[in-house]
């Protein structure tokens, strides 16, 4: 089957510029947004000329400019838009609207994939406040994309191993300590943890695949689906020496948020959510979605313990 043409909205972001690499590696013919709100961001800049050395097309585009996205959304086959939605970088989800618009008008595109790429959306009605606020926003995108009748797949990549493994599953930590570690509740609640460039192969694995056509695909791969407690018995096996522990309860936990600033606010109820609640494994998969490591087998996913050998 021949391949789609690709447009990945979002390249220079944390998952966008792993889109583009999965993207290319599969030998799809790959264009890149080249956004003006770049301005002098010379990092970026440089990015997008190295897609461009990789074989990427580079394509003017502003989300300011509804011609110039309806212009390039005509270039391809398949939308891919990974645009922030986290607080504590940048939420631009509500902007999703505007290329929804552009590709009802080009009426070319047979998928689009918005950005969502964390806990499903779609589950997460009784969220708290403020953290809901980006669950609410990609549900308002759903919405459009549903009622403008484009083709779609929604990723549920689940927790991001950089920002959870890293630190251990403890907000505002990126790397483990050797030392010390405080447990959120028991640390027995169950989460997904996939590595980032996973999330983009398996995302660009389905973009041509029947079986995910206006389907939710749930990232979850079997061997990654840990607590919090066993993130941490991992790591003590890797360094060869148990931590000292503490932990913290519900009541502590939800009571620290009022200290803190609105972005914090929003990232710390999302792990709530995730480390007290269980949101993420406290359901199964019904007929509107699939599991990406069934369909894709082929894909050898790196586990909790192979991701966190780097950290040593």
């Amino acid at each position: 089957m021949e391949k789609s043409k690709v447009l990945i909205v979002g390249a220079t972001g944390y998952l966008g510029k792993r889109l583009v690499k999965a993207s290319l590696a599969l030998g799809h013919e790959t264009y890149v947004l080249n956004r003006e709100e770049i301005g002098v961001d010379i990092e970026k800049v440089q990015m997008l000329l190295g897609f461009k050395e990789q074989g990427a097309h580079l394509v003017p585009g502003s989300f300011n400019d509804h011609q110039s996205l309806v212009k390039a959304v005509k270039l391809v086959d398949v939308v891919i838009c990974a645009i922030s939605g986290v607080h504590i970088r940048s939420h631009q989800i509500l902007l999703q609207l505007k290329l929804v618009d552009a590709i009802k008008e080009a009426g070319n595109v047979k998928r689009f994939l918005p950005s969502e790429f964390g806990t499903d959306p779609a589950r997460m009605g009784h969220a708290m406040e403020p953290g809901r606020v980006t669950f609410d926003d990609k549900m308002v995108v759903r919405r459009a994309i549903e009622e403008a009748g484009i083709p779609f797949t929604y990723v549920s990549a689940n927790c991001f191993a950089g920002y959870f493994l890293g630190g251990l599953c403890q907000p505002g930590r990126i790397l483990p300590s050797k030392d010390s570690v405080f447990l959120l509740g028991d640390g027995n609640t169950k989460a997904i943890y996939v590595d980032e460039d996973d999330i983009a192969m398996y995302t660009m694995k389905s973009i041509d695949d029947p079986r995910t056509l206006n389907k939710t695909l749930y990232i979850g791969p079997p061997k990654n689906i840990l607590s919090q407690r066993e993130v941490v018995e991992t790591w003590e096996k890797l360094i060869g020496k148990e931590l000292h522990k503490s932990s913290i309860s519900e009541e502590q936990f939800l009571a620290s948020l009022k200290g803190q600033n609105y972005a914090e606010q929003v990232g710390l109820t999302h792990y709530y959510h995730v480390c007290f609640e269980g949101c993420l494994t406290n359901f199964k998969i019904g007929n509107e979605g699939v599991e990406a490591s069934q369909l894709y087998p082929e894909i050898q996913y790196t586990t909790v313990d192979h991701y966190m050998r780097r950290y040593l």
